[in-house]
């Protein structure tokens, strides 16, 4: 039986009066589909909702098939008489449009409900195919079909990694914005969230280096031949469609290299830092994450805070209602009133110089009526403003300063990457082996020596931790009876017990 047709409204029934049981109907269809069952009778769908075949849900579908999310075809099937023939019966599955609504509705719910996860899984996978890249791009005829299956490999895991790492940002600044609700719980979870995204730190310091190491290498060996080879590869399919076939084979060859050119800088871009100004995706992520975990304590302590009833500015402020609810009279709340918020008369006023002059001899508990008047300036009085007239100020030029502060940063990162070279030990050794140390190293090595004093529970005498910004592991061991060791700087002489300390650099790739 055929309907007249009309235009599509397949997410028409996202705002009908009966919009959940429209999606509940969808989903059956939807996941019929999945079991590669096309049609489907009213009372399947009745089964598969556990609920009656009613009016109700014939309407439902009628509906549908009007929006066009659905098809109606007469159902001929199970006619064994004249009268099972007129009466209306109808085989309904999804229409193209119908599919393509659900696809889109799946996407968007999956997306605003996505938590994310920090997947340093998918970094040591990367790093792995990139490594076997390499090895491919060193040979003198790589076989094309390892190359492109390594290459959607890789570009799948990379952007697994990059999605995930975003939504769980957004899910973590929704985490670390909680105010009410099972304040224990948020506690106890803060802990393993904190442990969570320190692994990841380290991880991602260690593998993004490693990463980075490798890009550095597969694009000297020559990557654009590697990505040729995909996109050569992708093209032999190519349909010739109103054109010749060459001509539609080099379009498709160009685009998919065009495209393969494209995911290679996003690569590039995520884990190589161009200069101090243009720092990697990885390294702004690391950020993210650490200013996280500064922003998670301070949530928590704020919520230490109110359960263990400490005044905050909220409280006050509802005892201050309270007391101004509970005043005698009117006077009483004046007096309530001037000594909380202290707004008596200010003489903070730009005056004349010759009150100024005037006010040197008044002391400041004179009051108002013995004080000296106060004369305001006639402009002001007849403007309202002090702005001067005239031409504005020219903008400042800020360019040699931006390229000074440039330039700092720069040496001073070079400074650091020089330190952390100079305190990396191969392997473990003693505290008073250290030689003299510069400035500089010194502070970065009291930087370390702190991270792991507060890491060291009471009783403990070994710990290991890593920095804060992922880049720098410590293990300090306590020697026994090891006696007081001296460390010498050009400050000075740093004293303390002696210890076994084995210092790495996360940074560097092995």
């Amino acid at each position: 039986m055929a309907f007249p047709s009309q235009e599509h409204q397949p997410f028409a029934h996202l705002s009908a009066p009966n919009a959940a049981l429209y999606r509940e109907i969808l989903r059956v269809f939807a996941r019929a589909k999945e079991r590669f069952i096309v049609h489907l009778r009213p009372e399947d769908v009745a089964a598969e909702l556990r609920r009656d075949n009613d009016d109700a849900l014939t309407q439902a579908l009628e509906k549908l098939r009007d929006w066009g999310n659905l098809r109606a075809d007469a159902d001929t099937g199970r006619v064994t008489s004249v009268e099972d023939f007129h009466r209306k019966r109808f085989l309904f599955q999804l229409t193209p449009a119908g599919q393509a609504a659900e696809q889109a509705i799946d996407f968007y719910e999956e997306a605003i409900g996505r938590r994310g996860v920090l997947q340093s899984v998918a970094l040591g996978d990367i790093a792995e195919q990139l490594q076997a890249l390499t090895l491919l791009a060193q040979e003198q005829d790589p076989d094309p079909a390892r190359v492109h299956l390594l290459l959607l490999s890789l570009a799948e895991r990379f952007s697994s990694l990059a999605d995930n790492a975003q939504a769980f940002m957004a899910s973590l600044r929704r985490a670390i914005d909680f105010s009410d609700g099972d304040v224990a719980g948020f506690v106890a979870y803060k802990e393993r969230l904190i442990e969570y995204i320190n692994r990841f730190i380290a991880d991602l310091a260690n593998s993004g280096a490693r990463i980075a190491t490798l890009l550095a290498r597969l694009e000297t060996c020559g990557h654009e031949e590697l990505l040729r080879l995909a996109a050569r590869r992708e093209a032999a399919d190519a349909m010739p469609d109103w054109e010749e076939a060459a001509d539609a084979y080099g379009r498709a060859e160009e685009a998919a290299y065009s495209s393969w050119l494209n995911r290679w800088r996003g690569l590039r871009d995520w884990f190589v830092s161009t200069d101090v100004g243009r720092p990697s995706q990885a390294r702004l992520l690391r950020q993210a994450a650490i200013t996280a975990i500064k922003q998670l304590i301070d949530a928590v302590g704020l919520l230490n805070e109110r359960r263990s009833g400490r005044s905050d500015r909220s409280a006050d402020f509802r005892a201050l209602a309270r007391w101004f609810a509970e005043a005698p009279d009117e006077a009483a709340m004046h007096r309530l009133w001037r000594a909380a918020f202290g707004l008596t008369p200010a003489r903070h006023l730009t005056v004349t110089a010759a009150t100024l002059d005037e006010w040197r001899e008044v002391g400041a508990g004179t009051s108002w009526q013995d004080a000296a008047p106060i004369r305001i300036s006639p402009q002001l009085r007849r403007t309202g403003s002090y702005e001067r007239r005239g031409k504005p100020n020219k903008v400042a030029d800020r360019s040699q300063a931006r390229r000074l502060l440039l330039e700092q940063a720069e040496r001073e990162a070079a400074e650091t990457a020089a330190a952390r070279a100079r305190l990396r030990t191969d392997g473990p050794v003693l505290l008073s082996e250290l030689n003299v140390l510069d400035p500089r190293a010194f502070r970065l090595f009291l930087g370390l020596l702190g991270d792991a004093l507060a890491a060291r529970r009471p009783g403990e005498t070994e710990v290991k931790t890593v920095t804060g910004d992922g880049s720098m592991e410590v293990r300090l061991t306590l020697v026994p009876d090891g006696g007081e060791v001296e460390i010498h700087t050009e400050d000075g002489v740093f004293t303390g017990p002696e210890h076994v300390v084995e210092i790495s650099d996360l940074m560097v790739v092995r």
